[in-house]
């Protein structure tokens, strides 16, 4: 038992070094959409996994260490981003949490965990930023953006945790889960 749980930390330890190099590149680019704030999230590809093999609570470990980390790593430590990047990774994590129970029952796919990630990752960003400035506008002005951007980035993210997924499977070596 010892060495499961010792196995599983030193996975999610990969997990998070993983999502907190995701999470650099990405912020070191400039971003892809013309919307501010609006990015790929990579780093979520990585929470996903760390969901889909040992559950909401270790990769909600992971989107918390990856968002302390990675704003460290950038500069951007308790700045205005890393408060919109914490916040939307633990409700959007919590959100894909709640959503596996779907999944795991086969009603929903992973890429539809992931849209549901993206689209409370971006809601509570924008929920933020308006309630640091105090301007509600922003939300709304900016709330259909993001939204629709939310569809093709959870579908590419979801996309890639499938094949990622597979992949670790496929190896043989990967045979610790919550579930």
């Amino acid at each position: 038992m010892e060495q499961i749980r010792t196995l599983k930390m030193v996975y999610l330890a990969i997990f998070t070094a993983f999502a907190v190099g995701m999470h650099t590149v990405e912020a070191a680019f400039p971003p892809p959409f013309p919307v501010p704030g609006a990015k790929l999230g990579l780093a979520n590809i990585v929470t996903l996994l760390a969901i889909v093999f040992y559950g909401y609570s270790s990769g909600l470990l992971v989107a918390s260490l990856r968002s302390i980390l990675g704003s460290l790593l950038t500069g951007g430590f308790l700045g205005f981003g890393f408060y919109l990047s914490f916040g939307g990774a633990i409700l959007s994590c919590l959100a894909m949490g709640v959503m596996m129970i779907p999944y795991r029952n086969k009603k929903i796919t992973l890429i539809s965990v992931s849209i549901g990630g993206a689209v409370i990752f971006n809601i509570t960003q924008l929920a933020l930023a308006s309630m640091l400035v105090q301007n509600v506008v922003l939300f709304r002005g900016y709330l259909p953006f993001l939204l629709l951007l939310s569809v093709p980035t959870g579908i590419f993210t979801g996309l890639a945790a499938i094949y990622l997924e597979r992949a670790i499977r496929r190896t043989g070596r990967f045979k610790v889960s919550s579930f």
